[in-house]
């Protein structure tokens, strides 16, 4: 049950009456035509742009459609007011029933109370996390994991038919620093002294691996050079970097449906095709690229290489796709690599990077514009950094990846739960800063304590109810009579709950899953503004002494309010709890 919907729908059947009946003429649009919450609540309980957006094309005056409009409105039994405000706005205030009926939806639908067909089996790749398989996971990539695993499962919600992806960059020179490194350890667990120079990786995390690699391999390539093990002790260290990242995925929550290996991309012929694909359409040429903007460096040269005409998809400039050595640049693979997507039928594409990849984004964009005819759209969302603190002071703690904190140190602080949602209580874009002391602390500042509190509230409620002896089963509290849940209070939370719906929808059509998390605080808020009430007045208590019957009704909202936080939890990817401790 999506209200606002449904309130749409007799806004829309009202305006097509009024043309029906010459009020309006013919051919109108009603697409831009809307029904939200106004923005002063005082105003009443939704309110609709009809008049204003419709004046214009009508040739009218807005606030005379809004009063046509408006006495259609009124015959309806859900709506009590229909109220015409300045120019043309048309406030609505609607019956104590209807709310009644939301909440009685809520307990209906359990967790899939909210849920949609918007996304109607559109075929979506999501790519996350995506981190080089160099070392373990850090806060940083925590940040765009919980993003976008928290998407992927809104927008399955929605009616997405949704993949988790993660590629990984496992042919690049990194690689092979990552060999280079684990081969000083493997020589240091052979009792030689090794020194870590510049660019190689330096974390304590490799130590493992080194010792693992003398278990094999004994002292048998102490000696050797280079060129007869660095393949090898590559793949060997990629694989177990690999297992290490999943590891860290794991303890967060996160399971991906594919991994992709950019070293397949090579030698099969599919970065070529790519490029071909592109040569096709006139889109690659031989060229020099202007000067980079700046400060010119020193060892710049103007010289001929093999250029993508991505200016002609909406880039600044045209890139590079071989350089003029003949090897594929860094940006060739990538187009090959969502040349795949495209290839194996995804409608929708979305790509999380770090906020270092900025640049990457018109390129990218540019390249699936022209590999699928502008058929397929890509998302591309920049997660920004995260500040540690503590206690309102910047937070170090143990670095055993040598440079950067990491996913696992965060979680063993605070737990997989506290850190999902605290990454999500900023919009992805903005920085965050993530207080140890303020997550951990039981206050309403704390939104992670303040949402998980109310779920556990209701469920208080609900073992109190039944060692009072009252029926609180599902099946009973979904029968209630709602008809007595008419205080300001209780309809104040009931509207809530009825914003659900909406809300996902517009999370889910923006990209933007941290809406879910404000919008569980305003919840949790309205929930603890009743229970706080139900300290001073004895009638908005949940449990009615010697009154099954109100008890029951009251708990039934209790109850709603339970299921639409752990249905948004859920898509956060945070378990509600029942108790707190």
């Amino acid at each position: 049950m999506n209200l606002f919907a449904d309130i749409r729908a007799l806004v829309i059947d009202s305006l097509v009456t009024l043309t029906a009946e010459g009020v309006l003429p013919e051919g109108l649009d009603f697409a831009n035509v809307a029904v939200e919450p106004p923005r002063d609540a005082s105003h009443g309980d939704m309110a609709t742009n009809a008049a204003m957006v419709l004046a214009k094309p009508a040739k009218a005056n807005p606030r005379a459609i809004a009063e046509a409009l408006s006495a259609k409105l009124a015959a309806d039994d859900r709506i009590t007011v229909a109220e015409v405000a300045g120019p043309g706005f048309l406030n609505m205030r609607l019956a104590p029933v209807v709310w009644q009926q939301v909440t009685a939806a809520a307990l209906a639908q359990g967790t899939d109370f909210g849920k949609s067909d918007l996304g109607q089996g559109t075929k979506v790749n999501i790519e996350y996390v995506s981190a080089n398989p160099t070392g373990p996971l850090h806060v940083g990539h925590t940040r765009g994991a919980v993003f976008g695993d928290a998407l992927a499962s809104l927008l399955a919600y929605s009616g997405y038919d949704v993949t988790r992806e993660y590629y990984i960059n496992d042919a690049g020179a990194q690689v092979d620093v990552l060999a280079r490194s684990v081969y000083l350890r493997y020589l240091e667990a052979n009792g030689k002294e090794v020194a870590f120079e510049d660019g190689t990786y330096p974390g304590d995390y490799l130590i493992p691996l080194g010792q693992a690699l003398a278990d094999i391999k004994g002292d048998s390539i102490v000696d050797a050079p280079e060129s007869e093990w660095l393949e090898e002790i590559r793949e060997f260290a990629t694989d177990a970097m690999m297992h290490l990242i999943r590891q860290d995925l794991a303890m967060i929550g996160i399971e991906m449906d594919v991994f992709y290996s950019e070293k397949t991309l090579y030698g099969t012929g599919q970065i070529e095709g790519a490029i071909t694909a592109l040569e096709k359409q006139g889109l690659i040429y031989q060229g020099t690229l202007p000067p980079p903007k700046g400060k010119l460096p020193e060892d710049w040269e103007p010289r001929e290489q093999t250029l993508f005409k991505s200016t002609d998809h909406g880039d600044d400039v045209d890139r590079p796709v071989k350089k003029s050595d003949g090897s594929w640049t860094y940006f060739a693979p990538d187009i090959a690599y969502h040349y795949t997507k495209i290839e194996r039928g995804f409608d929708m594409l979305i790509d999380v990077f770090g906020a270092d990849h900025g640049g990457y984004v018109k390129r990218m964009k540019a390249a699936v514009s022209a590999l699928s005819a502008g058929e397929v759209p890509i998302d591309i969302k920049l997660t920004q950094l995260v500040k540690l603190f503590k206690n309102g002071e910047p937070f170090k703690m143990s670095k055993r990846a040598g440079t950067f904190v990491t996913m696992r140190d965060v979680i063993e602080q605070v737990g997989p739960d506290v850190t999902r949602f605290v990454m999500l209580t900023r919009k992805q874009d903005a920085p965050l800063d993530f207080d140890f002391a303020k997550v951990t602390e039981q206050s309403k500042d704390n939104p992670v304590f303040y949402v998980q509190y109310a779920h556990a509230r209701v469920h208080s409620v609900l073992r109190k109810a039944v060692e009072a002896g009252i029926n609180v089963d599902a099946v009973t509290l979904q029968a209630a009579d709602l008809s007595g849940l008419t205080h300001e209070a209780e309809i104040d939370v009931a509207k809530k709950i009825a914003e659900w719906p909406r809300l996902v929808e517009i999370a889910s059509r923006t990209n933007e899953p941290h809406r879910i998390a404000f919008y569980l605080y305003e919840l949790a808020s309205e929930f603890h503004g009743l229970w706080n009430r139900g300290n001073e007045e004895t009638q908005l208590r949940f449990i009615q002494e010697g009154d099954d019957a109100t008890s029951q009704s009251k708990i039934a909202l209790a109850s709603a309010v339970a299921v639409v936080i752990s249905a948004g939890l859920g898509i956060l990817g945070v378990n509600p709890v029942e108790e707190m401790r």
